[in-house]
């Protein structure tokens, strides 16, 4: 099969491309033949700080396509299926043997471009809002980092279920982007005090939940634009350099913090049902996920560092 593949930790040019050995279908794999690949933010933070388990290692968590074989243990796919695959890695492959627990089906009316994006963008956004977050209709959610996949699926999901959504980006021209998706004020983080604004908006009394998809930069600021008795939804990091909670700041808010790992739970009957439902919401458009570019496999290098470096609105794919 066509890979790509690193042996050591770094940035993008770590990544190497070329021939390697197809993977072992096993008992309880599905082995997929790779139309789509999602490049999601932990793909880019493993290769940066967690060490490869084998070498060559294949990196990627997510992809879609159709199935090509299965193990001997596998009940709910047969060759021709089209599916979404995930594993802790992978995907960035032309096949990709994923555990049958972690494999979901296609509706025949979803394309596999689309569906590529959807577990963890959706799963991780509707976790932390309300699986952990409990979010109420008519309560407002601060969503850091809004223009990424999981921001953007958060934007969506917190408006659809009847929050105020406040949302921060890089820029004015991503803030007026994100209003076609449930944004109902947008902060430009890099002009604007984030608590000052968010304290304005809530006639001082701060936001109900905050969706840190930034890995803690400026926990503080986030802090004080959070109401007393507030939530806190700890989601991702660029960087394995991440600030710490100080103590006593989240006591004197008597601050609920919950961190969300929304793969830990890929398996259970809980996910399968939300992401069933997230692919029929998606194929009928009631939910998006925009594709900011596109990269053939053999440019994942370019492809890492456009992540890495663009933040691009949405998300990236990869075709083998």
């Amino acid at each position: 099969m066509k890979a790509a593949w690193y042996s050591e930790n770094g940035g993008p040019e770590v990544l190497q491309y070329g021939d390697l050995p197809d993977p072992e279908v096993g008992t309880d794999r599905v082995l997929v033949e790779v139309e789509w690949i999602s490049i999601e933010g932990g793909d880019l933070l493993n290769r940066l700080v967690s060490p490869p388990r084998i070498v060559p290692f294949v990196p990627g968590y997510q992809a879609a396509g159709r199935v090509v074989a299965t193990g001997s243990a596998v009940t709910r796919f047969k060759a021709g299926d089209r599916v979404i695959a995930f594993d802790w890695n992978g995907s960035h492959a032309s096949l990709f043997a994923a555990p049958e627990k972690y494999c979901y089906p296609v509706p025949d009316d979803l394309d596999l471009r689309a569906a590529s994006t959807i577990p963890v963008a959706f799963g991780t956004a509707s976790d932390a809002l309300f699986e952990f977050g409990r979010l109420q209709p008519g309560e407002t959610v601060l969503i850091q980092g809004a223009a990424g996949g999981v921001g953007l699926a958060a934007v969506q999901l917190a408006a659809k279920a009847g929050a105020t959504v406040i949302g921060t980006a890089s820029s004015g021209e991503r803030l007026e982007k994100l209003k076609a998706f449930g944004l109902d004020h947008g902060i430009n983080y890099r002009q604007e005090d984030i608590a000052e604004r968010c304290r304005e908006l809530t006639a001082d009394a701060g936001v109900d939940m905050v969706l840190d998809m930034a890995g803690g930069k400026g926990v503080s600021t986030l802090l004080k634009a959070m109401r007393y008795r507030g939530r806190y939804e700890v989601i991702g990091a660029a960087t394995g350099d991440v600030p710490r909670f100080e103590f006593f700041e989240l006591i004197r808010r008597s601050a609920t913090v919950h961190a969300i790992s929304f793969g830990g739970e890929m398996h259970t009957p809980r996910a399968h049902a939300l992401i069933d439902s997230f692919s029929r919401r998606m194929a009928r458009g009631d939910l998006v996920m925009p594709i900011e570019r596109v990269f053939k496999l053999a440019d994942a290098v370019e492809a890492h560092r456009f992540v890495a470096e663009s933040h691009p609105f949405g998300r990236v794919l990869m075709q083998p």
